[in-house]
């Protein structure tokens, strides 16, 4: 079947980018000398939970340990399973790998891994287990069977599930924004890393931004019903939903997460599309995986006790379809803020898949920042003269373009945006941070754009809350600026090491001068 065969490439990719991603600043992020050290979270969780650390902190980590060299190693093992899966060899065992390798990166990454794609793929890689075929390569015959429809329901209803909540959130949260539409007026200057597209997109009058959030709603809460319609109503919302996830990746940076969503709407299409869509280019025979050529399968195609042999047993996916079926109410009910009284077994049961993200909830941009605060970070060799750590990615200088990362996810650059909006006591890595600038840690230094003491980590470290806007087109026609800026307050006092150089002291108020 063509359209499992898309599905599956298209996941690998998915897996792969987002392994790599992760793998060029793990180290920075989690490794010994990173801002969060994975092993500190092993060794308390083992010492609080002993043998229960297993199942509330499933990682092969507990085997590996957390140095550098074994995270490398579970990157590594994620990038070739990831690889596999997506040339369709041992497809079974690289869709297993893969799964249990991102959800192990998963469980040390902390707050740098608690972003909504993450589990998003999760709970997509873990479907897909189910329906790879139980062939080992991709010219194997067996390709040519169909998935459980059992697992492509469950795929189907998962990218609905993620429209339908990320509209049920916008409503049921109470911001004002989205009950009158102006949200997306907001949106495109306080997104967490803006793009340039997202300059002009901002510049655009109301009417257009109130279009566009009625277009979204109608997506999100409508479309995701049609998709269990007849095949013309799915397709229609396949291709709604594809839209959407384009328009959002062409004016926003949010890593992997268009590309996984549109992966995910491959299930609402068929080989029968696909076949009618070769026949009009004149190419009605295509290549199988077996080397020769033959018609295209159509949906519905009858299935062969071979093709049975070749996909997962019923008595292996319908336990799975059950457990997911009974606990997708849940995120449901949390979302839509209902205040049902559900059996407390079935509570029970999702509490104790949740380290695992069998099923999970979402809500993308719930609530709509009205203003866009930044964190400005300045180091000091003596306290009068300040110099600025320019981060990769998220705004700094006003003159520097917005541009597009992804499917890169730069993990620290978005967890600043986060880190703005409240306080360091909100954001307990932002102190450590702080210190890892201070002391020089290189893995540390490297996921930043410049670094403004190259030879010796500075003396005192200071950061800032500026308030960032768009530029207006006759702003940045006579300026060449995108952004501008004023300070609004200290974000953190002026920090210096301990003597004994562990841990941060507030600076003398005698010894540091300067303003910002």
């Amino acid at each position: 079947m063509l359209i499992r065969r898309l599905f599956l490439v298209g996941l690998g990719l998915v897996y792969a980018v987002a392994f790599v991603s992760l793998w060029v600043q793990i180290h920075g992020l989690v490794g010994p000398h990173g801002i969060v050290p994975a092993q500190t979270l092993l060794d308390v969780v083992d010492a609080r939970l002993g043998a229960a650390r297993l199942w509330r902190l499933p990682t092969l980590a507990w085997v590996t340990g957390a140095s550098d060299g074994a995270l490398d190693v579970l990157c590594g093992g994620g990038t070739i399973a990831a690889t596999l899966l997506a040339l369709g060899v041992a497809t079974p065992l690289a869709a297993i790998a893969a799964w249990v390798l991102y959800l192990s990166l998963y469980q040390l990454g902390q707050e740098f891994l608690s972003f909504q794609w993450d589990i998003l793929l999760l709970e997509a890689g873990f479907l897909a287990i189910f329906a790879t075929p139980l062939a080992w390569t991709p010219r194997s015959p067996r390709w040519r069977s169909a998935p459980d429809p059992l697992i492509v329901w469950l795929l189907i209803l998962l990218i609905a599930k993620l429209m339908f909540l990320s509209g049920v959130v916008k409503l049921s949260s109470g911001d004002p924004t989205w009950r009158d539409l102006t949200a997306l007026s907001y949106h495109y200057e306080t997104t967490c890393l803006p793009t340039w597209t997202g300059w002009y997109m901002h510049a655009l009058p109301l009417w257009f931004h109130k279009a566009s959030a009625a277009m979204m709603f109608a997506i999100e809460l409508l479309l995701p019903f049609a998709a269990f319609g007849p095949r013309r109503l799915r397709l229609v919302s396949a291709a709604a939903f594809v839209g959407l996830m384009v328009f959002i990746a062409a004016t926003g940076n949010y890593g992997f997460f268009n590309l996984l969503a549109i992966v995910l709407c491959l299930p609402l299409f068929d080989d029968s599309m696909l076949r009618h869509a070769a026949k009009r280019r004149g190419r009605d025979r295509q290549p199988d995986g077996t080397g020769g050529a033959r018609a295209l399968d159509h949906a519905g195609a009858s299935v062969t006790a071979a093709d049975r042999a070749a996909t997962w047993p019923r008595l292996v996916t319908l336990p799975v379809a059950i457990v997911i079926l009974l606990l997708t109410p849940m995120p449901l009910v949390r979302a839509m803020r209902l205040h049902v009284g559900l059996p407390d077994a079935l509570v029970q049961l999702y509490e104790l898949q949740e380290p695992f993200h069998l099923v999970n909830g979402y809500g993308l941009f719930a609530n709509m920042t009205t203003e866009r605060p930044e964190i400005v970070v300045e180091g000091s060799d003596d306290g009068d003269t300040w110099r600025t750590y320019e981060f990769r990615w998220k705004p700094g200088d006003p003159l520097r373009r917005p541009e597009f990362v992804q499917p890169h996810m730069p993990r620290l650059d978005w967890q600043m945006w986060f880190a703005a909006l409240g306080s360091p006591r909100s954001s307990r890595w932002f102190l450590a941070f702080c210190e890892r600038l201070l002391e020089g840690a290189p893995p540390v230094l490297a996921l930043l754009r410049t670094n403004p003491f190259p030879t010796a980590p500075p003396r005192y470290l200071r950061a800032t809350l500026y308030d960032y806007h768009f530029t207006t087109p006759d702003e940045r026609r006579a300026t060449g600026a995108w952004w501008t800026r004023r300070p609004l307050r200290p974000y953190i006092p002026t920090l210096m090491l301990a003597p004994d150089g562990r841990g941060l002291r507030a600076a003398p108020s005698a010894t540091v001068g300067g303003a910002p």
